[in-house]
C-alpha cells in the first residue's frame, strides 16, 4: 500500500511538513518507488561518507593490530569494536605528507588537521590549504539531500588569530574546507544542529517562545505523522515510530542539557575557548548527543556527507570522568612516561567506545535488506601518529562499513611506507560515485579495498 501525498503534509522528497517544521523521513518501503523516481537521473544507492577526527594521535603500541588481511587480531584499543570486526578496514602505512614541516618549522598539530582531508600542505603566513574530500563529495552527493554536508565538533574554533606556532586558528579548528581559503565551519551546539536538521524556521522571538513553552518540533507534524502511520504497512509503521521516538528523545536530552542537568561541571579545563551557552560541559553527554544527531541525519537521508571533530588540533581538554585531570595535549608529550601513556590510552579508549556506539546504532537501522552501516564508509583517525613524536606516517586510520558494496571490510591492510592518505579519500569518493582521478597529493587508488 502506497500512502497518498495529500496537501502539504508529505512532500515529494519524503518530508513530513508543517507550518513550522520539515521532518525528513527515514527509509520506508512504501515510499521507495516514488522517492527514487523523484531523483534526477539514475540512483546508484544512498552511499554516505563520514569522517571522524581525533587530535593528538594515539598510544601506538595499543592501537596496531597483529596479523594482516582477514587473519588479524584486534589490538587492545580496538577491542570495543570486536562486534564489528567484519565491518572494519584497519589500515597501516598511510601518510599525510602535507602535515610535515617542509621548512616551515613547528606547528604539527595545525598542519595535521589542515592536511588531513585536503592532502595539501597549508601555508603558514595567511590561510590557504585545499578543498577537503568531504566538500568535493558534497558537491555531488549533496544534490540529492536537503543538506549538502554536516560539520560537527566538540570544541569551539576561531576564524582569526594564531593558535599553533604561527599557524592560523582556522587550521586548528576546522576539518572541512569548501575552498582553499575558506573553512566550512563546524557546529558544536546541539540545539543549532537539531534545528538545522528538523526544526522550524522561526525568528528568534518565535523560537524563544516555543522553547519557553517546551513545545516539540514534532507538534507541528503530529497529525500528518499519525495519518501517515495509519496508511503504512506494519513494518514501515514500526520504522516510522522508532524514528520519531529517536527524534523526540534527542530533543528531550538537548532540553535537559540546556537546563544544566547531567553536567559534570560548569567549568571545562584545558579548552582554549569558552564553551557557548547550550553546550553540555560533560564531554560524554555532548559527544553522545551529537552522535545521535549525526545518526538521525544519515538515517533520514538529510545529508550523505558529514565530518565530526572530537577535538581541535592540539586539544588540551581534561577528562575527569576517566580520572584524567591533565590536559590531553600535555599528556601526549609523554616522553615514554608510563603513567602519561596510560592516561593517553584511557582517552583513546573513550573515543573508541563512542565510535562503537555509533557503529552499533548504524548496524541496527535497516534500509530494506541492508543495514545503514552497509551504506556507509565511516573513517576514523588522526593526522598525527604519536603525539610525542609529532609524526605523520603510518597513521592510525580505520574505515567502517562497506559503502554499498564498494568496500570489502573485515581486514587489516598494510600499505607500502609513504602511501598518501589522500589515496584513501580518492578511493572512498570513487566508491560513492564521485568521479575523479586525482585528489590532493594522491598517487592513485588504494589497491585491495574492493
Amino acid at each position: 500500500m502506497t500512502p497518498s501525498r495529500r496537501g502539504a503534509g508529505i512532500g515529494r522528497r519524503g518530508f513530513l511538513q508543517g507550518a513550522s517544521a520539515a521532518l525528513a523521513l527515514p527509509w520506508l518501503e512504501a515510499f521507495s518507488p516514488w522517492a527514487k523516481a523523484a531523483q534526477a537521473g539514475p540512483e546508484r544507492g544512498k552511499q554516505r561518507l563520514v569522517f571522524l577526527y581525533v587530535p593528538n594521535g594515539v598510544h601506538v603500541p595499543s592501537w596496531t593490530p597483529t596479523g594482516s588481511g582477514s587473519d588479524y587480531t584486534l589490538s587492545k584499543l580496538l577491542q570495543p569494536l570486536a562486534p564489528f570486526k567484519q565491518d572494519l578496514l584497519v589500515m597501516s602505512g598511510l601518510t599525510a605528507d602535507g602535515a610535515r614541516a617542509h621548512g616551515d618549522g613547528p606547528g604539527d598539530h595545525a598542519r595535521a588537521v589542515a592536511a588531513y582531508l585536503t592532502g595539501v600542505h597549508p601555508v603558514k603566513r595567511g590561510i590557504r590549504c585545499g578543498v577537503s574530500a568531504d566538500q568535493v563529495a558534497a558537491r555531488v552527493l549533496g544534490r540529492h539531500t536537503r543538506l549538502a554536508s554536516l560539520e560537527l565538533g566538540l570544541e569551539p574554533g576561531r576564524s582569526a588569530g594564531s593558535c599553533d606556532s604561527g599557524y592560523a586558528c582556522a587550521y586548528s579548528g576546522n576539518l572541512s574546507w569548501r575552498a582553499p581559503q575558506t573553512p566550512q565551519g563546524k557546529e558544536i551546539r546541539p540545539r543549532r544542529v537539531f534545528e538545522r536538521l528538523f526544526g522550524p524556521k522561526l525568528n528568534p522571538k518565535e523560537q524563544a517562545k516555543r522553547l519557553a513553552e517546551r513545545k516539540s518540533v514534532l507538534d507541528a507534524i503530529r497529525g500528518d505523522a499519525k495519518d501517515l502511520g495509519a496508511a503504512l504497512p506494519r513494518a514501515d509503521r514500526g520504522r516510522l515510530e522508532e524514528y520519531l521516538t529517536g527524534v523526540r528523545e534527542v530533543e528531550r536530552v538537548i532540553e535537559s542539557s540546556e537546563r544544566g542537568e547531567g553536567r559534570e561541571s560548569d567549568a571545562v579545563s584545558g579548552l582554549r575557548e569558552t564553551l557557548p551557552k547550550g553546550v553540555p560541559r560533560d564531554v560524554r553527554q555532548h559527544l553522545r548527543i551529537l552522535s545521535d544527531l549525526l545518526i538521525l541525519a544519515l538515517q533520514s537521508d538529510t545529508t550523505r556527507v558529514a565530518t565530526f571533530m572530537l577535538g581541535n588540533a592540539g586539544s588540551n581538554r581534561t577528562y575527569p570522568h576517566l580520572g584524567v585531570r591533565s590536559g590531553h595535549h600535555s599528556l601526549s608529550h609523554h616522553g615514554k612516561n608510563a603513567n602519561k601513556q596510560a592516561q593517553i590510552e584511557k582517552i583513546n579508549a573513550f573515543h573508541i567506545g563512542e565510535l562503537a556506539y555509533i557503529l552499533d546504532r548504524l548496524a541496527t537501522i535497516k534500509e530494506g535488506e541492508k543495514r545503514l552501516l552497509d551504506q556507509v564508509a565511516l573513517s576514523y583517525g588522526s593526522g598525527i601518529r604519536d603525539g610525542d613524536r609529532h609524526d605523520h606516517h603510518d597513521l592510525p586510520i580505520l574505515v567502517a562499513g562497506s559503502l554499498g558494496g564498494a568496500l570489502r571490510p573485515g581486514r587489516h591492510l598494510r600499505f607500502a611506507a609513504e602511501t598518501p592518505l589522500a589515496n584513501l579519500w580518492l578511493s572512498l569518493m570513487r566508491g560513492a560515485g564521485v568521479a575523479g582521478s586525482r585528489f590532493g597529493d594522491s598517487t592513485g587508488l588504494l589497491e585491495g579495498l574492493a
